[in-house]
């Protein structure tokens, strides 16, 4: 089971605000006027790297160690396991279109880490490729 939950480096800044860095995605980077604003706004960061990765057709970085970490939330997470998914079956999204008997702008937005999709339609997605969607409830 995959987890997307990554360290992220949280420092002053010379403004008094924040500054948050992602030492797996070296591009992505925020702020905040306090921790947890910064907190919060780091993993808007962190879904828009991985929303660029995944355009660009790049590996999603395994989550390194560290102490402060982000999670992204349970939708950006299935897009993500999709996409890896995909990658590691060597399917692409027309593919995937064709076997969903969808068209391939459903695929992109399917793919598309700040579009709201439906959970029916990410299971479907899981299913074509042989896999289930399921969802767990921890304790925090």
């Amino acid at each position: 089971m995959a987890t997307y939950t990554y360290p992220v480096r949280m420092r002053p800044d010379d403004n008094g605000t924040q500054h948050v860095s992602f030492p797996d995605f070296p591009e992505a980077h925020t702020f905040g006027a306090t921790r947890d604003e910064a907190l919060a706004r780091a993993v808007d960061a962190l879904a828009t790297a991985i929303d660029a990765y995944v355009a660009d057709r790049r590996d999603i970085p395994t989550p390194s160690r560290g102490r402060t970490r982000v999670t992204l939330p349970a939708l950006t997470a299935s897009k993500v396991a999709l996409y890896e998914l995909m990658r590691a079956q060597r399917v692409g999204k027309a593919e995937l279109a064709r076997r969903l008997r969808c068209h391939l702008p459903q695929v992109d937005r399917l793919l598309q880490v700040h579009h709201a999709s439906r959970l029916d339609q990410l299971e479907a997605a899981f299913k074509v490729l042989g896999k289930e969607l399921r969802i767990v409830i921890d304790d925090r």
